[in-house]
Formats: C-alpha cells, sequence, structure tokens
C-alpha cells in the first residue's frame, strides 16, 4: 500500500465539495468538527486519536471562510506540522494549551469571529448539530476514500485468515489467535478497534465470547473492525474442526440473510428496505425475528457502522435515504449457536465489491453480487 501519507491531500481536496455543500445547506456558517469521524472525514485520514476510545479528537478542525484551521493541543501540534505537510494543504494550525479546556472553541470563535451559537457542529453544545448531515455527506466515499478501503480491506482479509491459520486445536489459546490477528494488522499500520476471538461452547452461546485465555478445542469465531486512516472495515471468519459441526449448517442457512440484505443495498434501494429484506431473510430460513438477538450492521467507513437501524425504525433519519454508489456496506446477519457472516464492500452501480477476500479462505467472490459466506473445515 502507498504510504498513508501520500494519500491525505487526495482525500482533503476530494471531500472541500462536499463540506462546501453542507456549509451552504446552513447560510454558510462556520463548521467545527470535534469527533474523530468527522476530523477524519474533513482531514484526509491526518488524526490518530490518543486515546482510542475517546469521542473527541485530539484535534479540532474548523472550516470557515476566514480559513481553514487545525486547533490542537500545544502536544500534539509539534506532531501535525512535522508529520504532514499542513500547510501545504491550506491549513492553520494554532496550538492551545492542554490544561485549559475552553481554549479550542475559543479559539475557533475567535478566528472566525462568530459567537458560538452560530457554528454548525457535530456536538450539541457548540451552535447547530448537524452530525446526520455530516454522516450523509461522507457516506458516499471519493476515489481516495475507496482506494484506501480496499488496501485496508485486503489486510483485514489476510490478517484474519492469518490469525485463524494460526489455530492449533487443543493448543492454542483465543489470546494466541487474537495476538496474531492483531500483530498483522499493527505491522501494517491498522489497529483493531474491535477483537472478537472465541472457540468452543462460548461461542455457540455468546454472541461477543472475547478472548479470556481459553484453549479452543473444536471451533474458533474471529471478529474484526479494524481503522487505518480514519476509515473503519469489518469482517467475520469462523473455522471448526469437522464438517458435521451445527455451526456450518447455520451459517448455509444465514447466507439467504446475507444475499437479500447486501442485494437489496446494490439495487440502491433505500435503507429502511434493506433492512427489511434482511428482516423477509430471517423469516425465509424459518428464523423469523432472529435480528433482534443481535446488531445487523449497516454502512461502515468513518466509524464502526456509520448507523445502525432495526425493523421498524421508521423515524429514523437515515430509513427514507437510498444507498448510493461508493457507499462501504458491512452487514453481519447472525444465528444463536455460534453462525455469522460478515464481510465489506462497496457499492457501485451495477453491485458490489468484496472488498475483505483474501486467497487463504475459502470463499467464492463473484464479480458484483454478495460471496457466499463459508466456515473453514479443518477435517
Amino acid at each position: 500500500m502507498p504510504n498513508r501519507h501520500d494519500r491525505i491531500s487526495d482525500r482533503q481536496g476530494a471531500v472541500r465539495a462536499g463540506v462546501a455543500k453542507l456549509r451552504a445547506k446552513n447560510e454558510d456558517r462556520p463548521l467545527l468538527l470535534t469527533a474523530p469521524g468527522s476530523v477524519n472525514w474533513i482531514t484526509g485520514g491526518l488524526s490518530d486519536p490518543i486515546d482510542i476510545t475517546a469521542s473527541s479528537d485530539p484535534v479540532w478542525v474548523l472550516d470557515s471562510s476566514a480559513g481553514r484551521v487545525l486547533i490542537t493541543s500545544e502536544i500534539e501540534a509539534p506532531r501535525l506540522t512535522r508529520d504532514f505537510d499542513v500547510t501545504a494543504n491550506g491549513w492553520d494550525v494554532v496550538a492551545v494549551p492542554w490544561y485549559e479546556a475552553d481554549a479550542p472553541l475559543n479559539v475557533a470563535t475567535d478566528y472566525c469571529e462568530t459567537a458560538i451559537a452560530d457554528l454548525i457542529s457535530d456536538r450539541d453544545t457548540i451552535g447547530r448539530n448537524v452530525t446526520n448531515q455530516l454522516i450523509r455527506a461522507r457516506m458516499t466515499l471519493s476515489d481516495p476514500e475507496q482506494e484506501d478501503m480496499r488496501d485496508l480491506g485486503s489486510l483485514v482479509g489476510a490478517a484474519l485468515a492469518a490469525g485463524v491459520d494460526a489455530w492449533e486445536p487443543g493448543s492454542s489459546t483465543d489470546y494466541d489467535v487474537a495476538a496474531q490477528i492483531s500483530a498483522e494488522l499493527e505491522r501494517a499500520g491498522a489497529k483493531a478497534v474491535c477483537l472478537i476471538v472465541g472457540g468452543d461452547d462460548r461461542v455457540r452461546s455468546l454472541r461477543h465470547p472475547l478472548a479470556i485465555g481459553d484453549i479452543i478445542n473444536d471451533a474458533v469465531m474471529a471478529v474484526v473492525v479494524a481503522r487505518r486512516g480514519g476509515l473503519h472495515v469489518a469482517a467475520t471468519r469462523i473455522a471448526v474442526r469437522h464438517e458435521d459441526d451445527p455451526i456450518v449448517a447455520a451459517v448455509e442457512e444465514l447466507n439467504v440473510v446475507h444475499r437479500a440484505v447486501v442485494e437489496s443495498s446494490a439495487r440502491l434501494e433505500t435503507w429502511g428496505e434493506s433492512i427489511g429484506a434482511l428482516a423477509a431473510g430471517y423469516e425465509a430460513v424459518g428464523r423469523a425475528g432472529s435480528w433482534r438477538e443481535h446488531f445487523q450492521g449497516g454502512p461502515i467507513a468513518f466509524e464502526q457502522r456509520e448507523f445502525e437501524l432495526a425493523p421498524g425504525q421508521t423515524t429514523s433519519p437515515f430509513w427514507f435515504a437510498s444507498c448510493e454508489p461508493g457507499t462501504a456496506v458491512a452487514w453481519n446477519p447472525s444465528a444463536t449457536g455460534g453462525a455469522k457472516i460478515e464481510e465489506t464492500y462497496l457499492i457501485g452501480n451495477d453491485g458490489v465489491e468484496l472488498i475483505t477476500a483474501s486467497p487463504r479462505w475459502p470463499m467464492s467472490e463473484p464479480s458484483n453480487g454478495p460471496v457466499r459466506g463459508q466456515v473453514k473445515v479443518l477435517e
């Protein structure tokens, strides 16, 4: 993959029209972004949260008629200016003391000479909250963003395959598998912001069998959401020792659900129609209402899921919005007993592109349709 820094300028340039359009919808008010997903969208993936659990990014971004500025602490400002050519990309940088909580907001309002109430932002406490508009604007990925998603998807597929392939039944622990996956990701500059590895009875009875150091004997499931350059990709892999393991048949059933929801998105239907197709898929395999037992996934990019829907949530601001070409989706239908299918796709004008495939994993990759989810059988 090209050095991550090489893509930042291209990605920033590609989103500027979207930023201008968003501001135009809101009387051209200054836009202040503070959340990791929003910050990485507008900066092309420039920021890495120091605390990956934080809801506020270490960099705040202001886009206004007065100019474009990155506001960060005196700790982080030297790193930004050293590691990234921010001035060449049109950014001013203002450093503030880390111990003055109000300093970033004060800098923003002083810079554009605007009252807090006149800002638009991704927070309820700062001016007008336009988070839903932001999500809709950034879900349609630019060409450079799609290329970064493909690179990350390939890495996720390879890392999961390496982790599951390293499993030695009766010897390896869930920690061992998780460590292998994490190492593969970290080696290529990505982080697992969600990593679930479990086996045997735990994977058959728990939806989130987080690793606890157990030796895995008969079945293993590994789930990853990886982030790099502000973008996220998700996938799941399952392996069993024997062909007659019940998980194998359950995954075959889930293919009906997976195909139904992915094909709905590929037809560029509304998100409400897609989640309805998913519910109908569960009904078709005799599992009506099983969607209630676990999150079902959805569009993915600058957050692990840009939003999630459940059947009947017609008041959601996204229910009647249509899937657009360039959107990434990671639906994840699942069933009690350890069955799950999860891949990340890019939606095109004539189908979907699977981006989490790996030559080390058994799957058929159609040219423009959903993959057939499979379980790797060791014996």
